[in-house]
């Protein structure tokens, strides 16, 4: 049990650090930089996806897992235990949050071990806390 609230204490303490380094800019991105790129309105298609995307950000249970993943690669049995779910329900949302392409899993012997997908979904969430907390 105190390995879960140690993963939970380092998962806080990223968050508090990634928010400190988005002080400079209120939503931590470069806005000059990316302003011309949105100068037309994407297609439907595009927009539908991202539409999508935040789909998989609506469930609570979903957000402490990938809350629980910012402080690193864990197991099903550690997410399970971390998050307070059934192995079941930690696995059907771990499903869903795959299919968003918002984590990856690697398989360790009989493990399967999951991470977040890349450096934007912990900014994305990242964002969100800080936004939330404003």
């Amino acid at each position: 049990m105190s390995e879960t609230m140690d993963m939970i204490e380092a998962a806080e303490e990223t968050v508090q650090s990634a928010c400190a380094q988005m002080i400079n800019c209120p939503c931590g991105c470069n806005r000059e930089a990316t302003t011309s790129l949105f100068q037309e309105m994407p297609d439907e298609e595009l927009l539908f996806d991202v539409a999508d995307l935040f789909k998989a950000f609506s469930d609570t249970t979903r957000i402490k897992i990938l809350f629980a993943l910012m402080a690193g690669p864990l197991s099903v049995n550690d997410i399970t235990a971390t998050v307070s779910c059934t192995q079941s329900a930690v696995s059907h949302q771990l499903r869903i949050l795959k299919q968003a392409r918002l984590v990856k899993a690697t398989r360790d012997g009989k493990s399967v071990i999951y991470a977040l997908s890349d450096d934007h979904v912990f900014t994305m969430l990242a964002q969100g806390i800080t936004h939330v907390c404003e």
